[in-house]
């Protein structure tokens, strides 16, 4: 071996900086289409589908602009009586690119009749791979959060503006969220909590219509309107934006108390 041969190590370091980078797929010498890949994958067989199948979101891959994706979106969100059948509209959706490079729909996690739901921004790479929002490091920090009122996943709904993961992790586009919006909305009317919370600044921003950044927003309680009747509504930071300043917790923790109170009635 001379000295410009890599050696073990380096081949591993270099694999873990593609990684903290957000390669996540590994390129074959031959080019192939995953975009087509992905809609035969998703296409059902006239053999298996069930004749009771839940409502069929519109085909958008011919939609010629934002609008149009919107609308379908819309309509597609509307149609959906249940939980479960937005679930079965939003894996046949096809209107938002991201589903095409994602691994699976992160539709939600615990208990969709509980007071509290949270919402996030978009899946991460661990959450991309197990198909449940906020289950790596700031998953396990906003267990802890949730712990220190009291409250576990059992207890709480959590979900994401976006259902699927941007590649490399990067911010989600401002059409790639206005197209998902309607199917969180539905999935909030849905639930129909008596206590919203959004995680972080993008998802805030999102669902309140708010100008202003995540450290003048939070903490206040603001009126969210589901189309049934106005939910309680605060956004506090993001537990990966408290896992890079620490510090910041405590405002979160002031958050939390603020939230208890709200579920205890206070």
């Amino acid at each position: 071996m001379t000295d410009l041969e890599p050696t073990r190590e380096d081949l591993i370091a270099a694999l873990e900086w593609q990684v903290a980078m957000g390669v996540d797929v590994c390129l074959d010498e031959a080019p192939r289409d995953r975009f087509a890949e992905a809609a035969i994958a998703r296409a059902p067989s006239a053999a298996s589908e069930p004749p009771s199948a839940a409502p069929r979101a519109p085909s958008t891959a011919l939609l010629a602009s934002p609008q149009e994706t919107a609308g379908a979106a819309r309509q597609a969100a509307a149609s959906a009586a249940t939980l479960d059948e937005l679930r079965a509209i939003l894996d046949r959706f096809d209107g938002c690119a991201l589903k095409a490079t994602a691994s699976r729909t992160v539709f939600a996690d615990g208990n969709p009749a509980a007071r509290l739901m949270l919402v996030g921004e978009a899946p991460g790479r661990e959450e991309d791979l197990s198909g449940l929002p906020f289950v790596g490091r700031s998953g396990q920090l906003l267990d802890r959060m949730l712990a220190a009122i009291g409250l576990d996943r059992s207890s709480v709904y959590i979900a994401n503006v976006i259902p699927w993961r941007p590649p490399g992790n990067r911010t989600p586009t401002p059409q790639e969220t206005e197209t998902c919006l309607p199917f969180i909305r539905r999935q909030i009317e849905l639930c129909d909590p008596d206590v919203l919370v959004a995680l972080g600044g993008s998802a805030a921003q999102s669902l309140f219509r708010a100008k202003d950044g995540i450290l003048k927003l939070r903490g206040r309680w603001l009126d969210y309107e589901t189309g049934q009747r106005s939910v309680k509504a605060m956004a506090t930071l993001h537990p990966a934006y408290l896992l890079r300043s620490p510090a910041q917790k405590k405002f979160a923790w002031r958050d939390l108390k603020a939230v208890k109170r709200a579920l205890d009635g206070g």
